[in-house]
This record gives C-alpha cells, structure tokens and sequence, in this order.
C-alpha cells in the first residue's frame, strides 16, 4: 500500500514537473494543404488544427485532430466557410500538454492572402498593396489590409489598417524590418495572413558610415606616405627613368683620317725704312 501511494506521488509530482512540448516550426498553407515542421526529434508528440473565420473561436478541424502526420488538406473546411477563407493554426501535445498555437501564412497570394511587396528607402519603408481582389470587389469600403510590421528581431509588433499601399516614416536607416499583411472585412481578419517579409531600410546617400571614413583616411596616408617616399628618397631613380633612351652609332668609334693641309703662307718682303724726310708746310707765313 505504500509502495503504491509513493509510486502514485512520483508519477504526479513528474507530472507536474513536466513542460509542455515546443510549438511546431514552419506552418504554412498552400492551396489549402497545411504544413509544418515537428519542433523536435520526439516521436510522440502528435498536433490539433484549428480554424476560424471572422470571430476569435477556434474549432478543431476534425479530419486532423491528435494526428501524427505533418500536413492537413483543410480544403472542406474553407469551403464550408463564407467567402471560402478560414484562418488556421496548429499546437503540438504530448501526454494531455499543449503547446503554443502557431497561426498558419501563405506565401502565394489570392482571394483569401493579399499580395504584399517591399521596398526601402533612407529613413522609409513602403508596403505595396493591391486594391485589386475579390473582397474589396464585394464589400467596398468594408474590405481592408490589417499589417502588423516591427524591427526584425523585436517580438513586438505594431499595426496599422490601410485600403492601398502606405509607407512607414522615421524607421532607423540600417536595419531591417519585416512586415505581414492579411485581410480584414468589417475590422475583423478573413483569411490566413501572408508570411513575413523583410527589407533593408537603406542609409542616405549624403549619410556616410564611420567605418567608410576611417578606410578612406587610411587609405588617402598610405598612399599620401608612399609618394613622399617615392619623391624624396628615390629621385636618382626617378631621373634614370625618365631619362630618354639614346643609343651610340656603330661607327662612332672607328678611326677616321682627314687630310692635313700642306699649304704655307707666302712671306712677303718689304723695304726697311731707315730715314723720314720732314715734310714742310706750303702755308704761306
């Protein structure tokens, strides 16, 4: 009887001490096949889907509630539904614990995931948006875009709702930042919302980063240290190479022979003058 009150404690105290398993990884919908990806190696854990439109109640999906397998074809379950959308999530449980539900994302936009694209600029992120699809076809003004968008890294997140393409101000140039996007019809989301998609918001063009400068300074004294080198310590060399090539005719060493004149300059014979006869003035005095 004590043997068994203490076997029945153990079993309840590592009850209690036991974690819920980790959420499922991945969890995708394409065409209305849901996948995902078992958090871990364990081969006893098995998953519930669940689905909801237009409400926060979520319904197990039947066709796949405690299953093992990884994948679900949720297709009658959208179709049951009005205007044929239905969000969707998953959890992994292990011995009567939950995990986290993970909603599921689409990653090829229709009537039910709106079509989504980035695009950054300096201190901007813009988020395009079509106004073309079926809810916005039927509902008007009721049919809008719920974008849920934050720093990537950052678990918080912030929302905005919008009919058309917008762009988000004063982001931090540099980093990157993601954002996700689902249908909303009357402020309520419709549909499973697209998968998080992230864009680098850029530096400004005039905004140059510290390490550029520093690079560039120690590439201008290098250079700068260099060239003086080369002017003050190697000016011979420099001469030499800049000298002009010349080259020394063939014939410059050989002996040549001119002809030597034998011409003599003619002596010339004058008289000696031995006496001056004085001259006198014929000026009458």
């Amino acid at each position: 009887m004590i043997l068994m009150l203490l076997l029945l404690s153990r079993a309840f105290l590592s009850a209690l001490s036991e974690e819920p398993p980790p959420p499922p990884q991945h969890v995708h919908v394409n065409k209305w096949l849901l996948t995902w990806t078992p958090p871990t190696a364990e081969t006893d854990l098995t998953y519930t889907v669940q689905s909801s439109f237009h409400s926060d109640e979520w319904t197990d999906v039947p066709i796949c509630v405690h299953t093992a397998s990884t994948s679900c074809d949720v297709a009658l379950t959208a179709a049951e539904n009005e205007h044929g959308c239905v969000m969707l999530r998953v959890q992994a449980e292990r011995r009567g614990l939950k995990s986290t539900p993970v909603q599921a994302c689409s990653s090829q936009s229709d009537s039910c995931t709106p079509e989504v694209s980035l695009s950054g600029r300096p201190g901007f992120l813009t988020i395009h948006l079509s106004r073309n699809h079926s809810l916005a076809q039927n509902h008007a003004a009721h049919a809008a875009h719920r974008v849920h968008y934050s720093r990537e890294g950052d678990t918080t997140q912030l929302s905005e709702d919008s009919y058309s393409s917008f762009t988000l101000p004063q982001l931090e140039p540099g980093q990157r930042y993601c954002a996700q996007v689902e249908y909303i019809l009357h402020s309520r989301p419709v549909g499973p919302p697209s998968c998080s998609l992230c864009e680098l918001v850029p530096y400004s063009s005039t905004v140059v980063k510290p390490v550029v400068v520093v690079c560039v300074f120690i590439v201008l004294v290098l250079v700068l240290t260099g060239t003086a080198y080369v002017f003050i310590c190697q000016q011979r060399r420099i001469k030499q190479w800049l000298r002009p090539p010349y080259a020394i005719p063939e014939d410059f060493h050989c002996q040549r022979h001119f002809p030597v004149s034998t011409y003599s300059p003619t002596e010339e014979h004058f008289d000696a003058i031995t006496f001056v006869t004085p001259v006198r003035s014929l000026r009458p005095t």
